[in-house]
């Protein structure tokens, strides 16, 4: 094998039985009659990549959406064939598919595990009868708990499970209670997520003519806060800023990046390659054209029925691409990399990422944040501090090169 380096590869699968009202994913509702269509056209779509990739191996495999396993076992099983024809996957692969508990059946996570899916990642997002149905979820509390138990049945022993917090109104006394509902399970990994009302979703409209309260932002950081505090003191350990994640065994040494850590998400937070298949998807490649090497980003149609018209006419799918500037690449590697609170920018990374250190680039804005609290600094890594993991957001736009 070469020295090329790994990458990741995210399929996107832009079907559910039902768009939740805050959800602004490029996801759709209805559309069963292009499922197969839409599984053939990602399959076309990796085999355009595979003479350009055929020397590099996928360590991480993500096949989100959406909801993948709205999808037959059939198609599952012709996607996933279709990925190993196209690829080279390696052995110690993480291979993440996401769940609805009100869209998932025993046969399918049993479909899922003998396909190479290692890791299950499933979004309850809450425990409260009321707050699913302000979400807009088709599960119940029980129906989550009925998956989650289905899923280890099946043979999983590395799930994640989603939450959402900051919901309007939202009681401290509930949140808490979801909390200790979702650790009694024991998953491997938790993400939790601060709700966000994204433009031109029903959230946005209900909250800008008055029919639902806008989320609390003080609220939001008193649930952040209570979560880091439990979580901590139930063994998980908080490796960025919303995904906490169990060590292997409680004899193994608290790490920078723990065993359960998502492996395919620590690409992005590491600003490292990867390639996004599927309508709306995402991809950032380092390519070498004339002997430069040259950042690229892109994103893919999003409209179900003119990505596989594209795919089959043998039109360019990206909808957008850009060429990234050493600089801005230099920014989102911070940005990104403060995102993992324990492990950081490691200053070695940097470097061989970019062929220079962050001080020689940032000074300023190093000097600035450390003199305010909210970084630390030392001989290898730069991290958010504790308060600095509160205020991130307002961190991470010292980075970014002034639109």
């Amino acid at each position: 094998m070469n020295g090329l380096p790994r990458l990741g590869l995210y399929i996107h699968i832009p079907f559910c039985e039902r768009k939740c009202p805050y959800c602004d994913f490029n996801t759709y509702a209805g559309l069963e009659s292009l499922y197969q269509a839409t599984v053939e056209a990602l399959i076309a779509e990796m085999n355009r990549w595979a003479d350009l990739l055929a020397g590099r191996t996928l360590s991480t495999i993500f096949v989100g959406g959406g909801t993948p396993t709205v999808l037959s076992s059939r198609q599952l099983e012709y996607l996933f064939d279709g990925v190993r024809r196209t690829f080279r996957v390696a052995e110690d692969a993480e291979i993440t598919c996401e769940a609805n508990p009100g869209a998932v059946d025993r046969e399918k996570f049993s479909v899922l595990r003998a396909l190479g899916v290692n890791r299950l990642s499933m979004g309850v997002q809450s425990f409260q009868a009321d707050e699913l149905r302000l979400l807009g979820r088709i599960h119940s509390a029980e129906d989550a708990r009925v998956a989650y138990d289905m899923a280890r049945r099946a043979g999983f022993d590395n799930i994640n499970l989603d939450f959402i917090f900051g919901l309007p109104h939202q009681r401290a006394k509930a949140w808490s209670q979801t909390l200790e509902e979702a650790l009694s399970l024991q998953p491997e990994h938790l993400s939790l997520y601060s709700l966000i009302v994204e433009p031109d979703t029903p959230f946005f409209h209900w909250v800008k003519s008055g029919k639902l309260a806008a989320p609390d932002e003080d609220l939001s950081a008193a649930l952040y806060e209570m979560a880091m505090e439990r979580l901590a003191e139930a063994g998980y350990l908080h490796y960025e800023i919303s995904n906490w994640a169990r060590r292997a065994s409680a004899a193994d040494p608290e790490s920078e990046t723990p065993h359960f850590a998502c492996r395919h998400n620590l690409i992005y937070w590491r600003n490292e390659d990867y390639l996004g298949v599927g309508p709306g998807a995402h991809s950032h490649l380092r390519m070498t054209e004339d002997g430069s090497r040259i950042e690229k980003r892109w994103g893919n149609v999003r409209p179900v029925r003119s990505y596989v018209r594209r795919v089959w006419e043998g039109e360019v799918l990206a909808e957008f691409a850009e060429d990234i500037s050493p600089r801005l690449a230099m920014g989102e590697s911070m940005m990104l990399g403060l995102r993992l609170v324990r492990e950081g920018v490691r200053l070695d990374r940097f470097a061989a990422l970019h062929g220079c250190s962050p001080a020689e680039v940032f000074e300023n804005e190093l000097r600035q944040l450390n003199a305010a609290g909210l970084l630390t600094l030392d001989a290898e890594r730069i991290r958010l501090s504790a308060r600095g993991v509160l205020f991130g957001n307002q961190v991470f736009l010292q980075f970014l090169p002034e639109a």
